[in-house]
């Protein structure tokens, strides 16, 4: 699900840099709400644990693969703000120490991952609480559905980041599930 460098061109990249770092900065300021002793250690754990999942690859196509994203979970389990630092410093990390994702693609990675994923997962998450029955079940339900949510969804916001400044020599209806025969894009 990393997208890697050269996918996007220049100014999409740019612009997908400084929605992330926008978002980070609100998210900095939102976790104040968010952390205090039970969620602090939790928020490492579940960083931890993201991390230690998305490094179990699985190919799609056109030197891409994708992987669990973890944005829903950590959010359920952190809060929202705070699973999006969670989530940033892991792409952080594995763009750093295992080039997953590339430097120029951090921004573009956080966006989907960190603000898209955690946005979708979080707010399924919390509409569907308000409808479901209390307990064990209605959390997991909400959950679940929001994690499933939310990949498509940051999929989807690629495909049309890719329509608008994609240069990667990959048709634009490969990259939303096709065959790509009917677009060059």
């Amino acid at each position: 699900m990393h997208v890697p460098d050269g996918y996007l061109d220049a100014a999409t990249t740019a612009g997908t840099a400084a929605v992330a770092a926008a978002g980070v900065a609100l998210a900095l300021r939102g976790s104040r709400r968010e952390l205090d002793e039970r969620t602090a250690p939790m928020a490492g754990l579940t960083a931890a644990f993201v991390f230690a999942v998305q490094m179990m690859n699985f190919p799609i196509a056109y030197g891409t693969s994708g992987h669990l994203v973890g944005g829903a979970l950590t959010a359920v389990l952190v809060g929202p703000w705070t699973a999006v630092l969670c989530m940033t410093v892991v792409l952080l990390v594995q763009a750093l120490v295992f080039a997953d994702g590339g430097l120029t693609a951090l921004g573009t990675n956080v966006t989907l991952m960190a603000l898209v994923a955690v946005a979708v997962g979080y707010g399924v998450f919390a509409g569907l609480r308000r409808v479901l029955p209390a307990g064990r079940t209605g959390v997991l339900a909400a959950a679940g559905v929001g994690a499933f949510l939310s990949v498509p969804v940051a999929a989807l916001v690629f495909a049309g980041l890719f329509g608008l400044g994609g240069v990667a020599d990959v048709s634009l209806v490969a990259v939303a599930g096709g065959d790509g025969a009917a677009c060059t894009c």
